[in-house]
């Protein structure tokens, strides 16, 4: 995984929250009045009222939050990033800062399966330990994604015949 943290990731998201139609004005509301009266330490009431001012446009509200929170520091910046995925999952999903942690997760469950599948090929084929190795494989897809589970019990299906 990266060591990055949440206000490095912050920095890296600001353009896309920033940009032209993804957050919501309400949605920013909800936003800030959960850092408000939730996580009072976060955001004080008059921060919240500069914050939720009707008069600035969102752009310049939403650019004035971002760069508060993240002089405030990482806690300030990860209760953000709860609120964001409370109101506004879909949108949390498309951050360019998931986007890059999703190929390290696909990477460690890809070298999971490969460990496991060059476990069972080079494993003595001793009778009184691989069938019981094989039965435990056979339930651990259902912890493994679904993309790999299809490897694994198609490797799988040939030995349970003779258990």
């Amino acid at each position: 995984m990266t060591d990055q943290t949440y206000c490095d990731r912050l920095v890296q998201d600001t353009p896309f929250l920033t940009g032209q139609g993804c957050l919501s004005e309400q949605q920013v509301d909800r936003i800030v009045l959960q850092l408000n009266r939730y996580y009072p330490q976060v955001l004080t009431n008059k921060e919240a009222e500069k914050f939720r001012n009707p008069k600035a446009s969102l752009r310049v509200r939403l650019c004035d939050l971002l760069s508060h929170l993240q002089r405030s520091g990482e806690r300030h910046c990860q209760e953000f990033y709860r609120a964001l995925y409370i109101h506004a999952q879909p949108l949390h999903c498309h951050l360019p800062s998931r986007r890059a942690l999703r190929p390290m997760s696909f990477l460690a469950g890809l070298g999971l399966a490969a460990g496991l599948a060059l476990l069972l090929y080079c494993c003595p084929p001793d009778p009184k330990v691989l069938p019981g190795t094989r039965r435990v494989l056979g339930f651990s897809p259902v912890i493994i994604d679904r993309h790999v589970s299809r490897y694994l019990l198609a490797f799988l299906a040939d030995d349970f015949r003779g258990l």
